[in-house]
């Protein structure tokens, strides 16, 4: 008798939870704000490999673009940077610094591309609204706007 009632309690209890159903409504979120990042690379034209100036100015410029890129990872995802130093006797015998920048940028714009005397520098912009934008296409980020429950 015990067990019977004690089987039919644990049915009746494990069945109030699918008896409930609910219905989750969301609604999408946006900033208040976009900024504007702004970047700028420069690359030296003589130092570039090349055969003529045609060449390596081609090659600056493809280097300074880069290097705007790199500026603008810096500015969303920040940089790693990891230090060592090893000490013997009281004197530093061994000195260590190193950066690392990694990330996706979408959505930049090259402003200008121009040469300033023996470097070609690249002026790069990412609206940040433009960013929000490409990313909502993809994914779309949402909050809980109202649950029924039936």
């Amino acid at each position: 008798m015990r067990t019977t009632l004690f089987f039919i309690a644990t049915v009746s209890l494990a069945g109030c939870s699918s008896v409930f159903d609910k219905h989750v409504q969301y609604k999408y979120v946006e900033p208040d704000s976009y900024p504007v990042l702004k970047a700028v690379g420069y690359a030296p034209i003589s130092a570039q490999p090349g055969d003529n100036d045609t060449q390596r100015s081609l090659m600056a410029l493809k280097a300074s673009k880069l290097e705007a890129y790199r500026e603008l990872a810096e500015q969303v995802y920040g940089q790693k940077i990891t230090a060592g130093t090893t000490v013997k006797g009281s004197v530093a015998q061994n000195d260590q610094l190193q950066s690392q920048v990694q990330g996706i940028i979408k959505g930049a714009q090259v402003i200008k591309s121009y040469p300033v005397g023996d470097s070609y520098a690249t002026e790069l912009r990412l609206d940040m609204k433009r960013v929000h934008d490409l990313y909502i296409g993809e994914i779309k980020p949402r909050e809980v706007k109202k649950v029924t429950y039936y």
